[in-house]
Order: structure tokens, then C-alpha cells, then sequence
């Protein structure tokens, strides 16, 4: 019964600094009589020594003797403090009108053009062929003749019953008829001029 009975620590084995750290083990100079070999990697502070015979003042101007000279480069000033811009990349240098293919047609705009075309033609014989199934019917003289004759006497029949109508058209009816013949006769009036004017009358196939 009571607490359990344990040994007191001593004073000396108190918790240090940094001692529950893992250690790494220590390092080994010479294992079994043996030296180890250094490491393959140079120290930052290592330069290396190049020596070379190479002559490089008479190398640069000779090349500067040699070379092609620098183009000047076209700059525009635009205002009265100094203000440059080159003159290439501005767009007032006439840059691409001297390439070889300006004013050219790029390929796919003239296939384009091409599809296009064949497509227009294509469709103008579709609609020439759907008018050719539709043709209109051109009117022999005869037909003309006897078609206008006709028109004439039921004109000259519509006239003589217009012309008995009363003087007075004091009721609904006889207003509604006597509006009716006026139609009529107006309507072969303007049938006539038209054959009449026309030689050659074309009537749809319907």
C-alpha cells in the first residue's frame, strides 16, 4: 500500500543541453592501417591555372580589321529635346514593300478564292437547271391573237351591261354591283394593253 518506492537520482545525472539530440558517430581517420582517399569535389576556394598560348590582342584586331563594318542605324528625332526612336521598327521605313513576295497572294487565300468560285459555279447550274424544269411557255401569235379577242368581247359584253345600269343608285346592291363591273372592266382594260404592248408573252408552267 502507499507510493512506490524508487530510487532517488542523483544530483550530478541532471538534464543537459542539447543531449537528447541524435549523435553522429565520430570520424575515422584510418580504418585497419589504411588512409582514406580524399574527396573528389574541389574547395570553393579553388582557382584553377589555365595557361594558354593564345594571343588574344592581335586575335580581336585583327578580327576588327577583317570583319564587315557596323551599319548605322536610321533613328528619327520627333522632338526639339533630342527625343530618338529608331526608324526600322517605327512603321515610317519602307521595310516590306521591297521583300520579294509583297503584293503576293498568300496560297490559301487563292485556294479560298478557288473553293469560292467552284462553289458560285456550281450553284448558277443548279439554278439553271431548276429554271429549265420550270421554263415558261412562250404564246404563239395565234394564241396571242385569239386570247386578245377574247378579252376584247368580254370587255364589250362588261361595257354594255355597265352602260344599262341606272342613273340612280339609291340602294346598297346596285353601288356594290355597279362597283363590281368598274373592276372588271379596269382589270381587262390593263390585260389588254399588255398583250397589246408586249409581242412576245411567256406564261409559267405551273
Amino acid at each position: 500500500m502507499g507510493p512506490a518506492k524508487v530510487a532517488v537520482p542523483c544530483p550530478n545525472d541532471f538534464l543537459q543541453k542539447r543531449s537528447k539530440e541524435p549523435k553522429l558517430a565520430p570520424k575515422k581517420k584510418e580504418e585497419d592501417g589504411k588512409k582514406l582517399l580524399p574527396l573528389s569535389v574541389p574547395p570553393r576556394t579553388y582557382h584553377p591555372v589555365t595557361r594558354t598560348k593564345k594571343n588574344f590582342i592581335s586575335k580581336n584586331a585583327l578580327a576588327v580589321m577583317t570583319g564587315e563594318p557596323k551599319k548605322p542605324r536610321h533613328f528619327c528625332v520627333d522632338t526639339r529635346q533630342g527625343d530618338k526612336y529608331l526608324l526600322e521598327p517605327s512603321g515610317l521605313f519602307p521595310k516590306y514593300i521591297n521583300k520579294k513576295n509583297y503584293g503576293v497572294l498568300p496560297k490559301y487565300v487563292i485556294q479560298r478564292n478557288e473553293e469560292m468560285k467552284r462553289e458560285e459555279e456550281e450553284y448558277q447550274a443548279n439554278v439553271l437547271e431548276q429554271l429549265k424544269k420550270k421554263a415558261m411557255k412562250v404564246l404563239s401569235e395565234e394564241e396571242r391573237t385569239d386570247i386578245l379577242k377574247a378579252l376584247k368581247k368580254n370587255w364589250e359584253e362588261i361595257n354594255r351591261a355597265y352602260q344599262g345600269l341606272p342613273i340612280v343608285t339609291d340602294t346598297r346592291y346596285k353601288q356594290m354591283h355597279k362597283e363590281e363591273l368598274e373592276l372588271k372592266l379596269k382589270q381587262l382594260e390593263h390585260d389588254i394593253a399588255a398583250i397589246e404592248k408586249h409581242k412576245c408573252v411567256y406564261i409559267a408552267n405551273m
